[in-house]
């Protein structure tokens, strides 16, 4: 809702690069879903993405934060939910059923009309299965 075009095109750009990284394909889904429909090869649905924007470089990402309330819709597909932060230089990546984080409540300052600033968010500090592919 409160997306503008640079947030939109930090987002497109990150979701390219893990689809080409990985030869998938993706289908944008409705503003009140997660993100991202990712396709195999094969046209057969493997995953479901959301790309949070992180305006920071990757070397100053962490912790990486996002949303409960988006872990449960990723959860709620049912196939491999994955996470893509979406940083200045690159993004990080992870099925969310394979790292760990914190839970507390965060998020950014409130602003007019926006119900969802603050709210419980999860956290997750540098682990072995969040990866991570640079820009070129």
């Amino acid at each position: 809702m409160f997306e503008n075009e640079l947030d939109l095109a930090r987002e497109k750009k990150a979701i390219e690069l893990f689809a080409n990284t990985f030869k998938l394909n993706y289908l944008k889904l409705s503003q009140t879903d997660v993100d991202y429909k990712i396709f195999g090869s094969d046209g057969d649905v493997i995953a479901y993405a959301e790309v949070k924007g992180r305006i920071r470089t990757m070397r100053d990402a962490f912790p990486l934060p996002i949303a409960l309330r988006k872990l449960v819709k990723l959860m709620d597909k049912r196939i491999k939910p994955v996470v893509i932060w979406a940083c200045d230089d690159g993004i990080f990546y992870a099925d969310i059923t394979k790292i760990y984080g914190s839970v507390r409540l965060g998020g950014r300052p409130i602003r007019d009309g926006a119900f969802n600033d603050e709210e419980m968010m999860a956290y997750y500090d540098k682990q072995d299965n969040i990866r991570y592919i640079r820009y070129t």
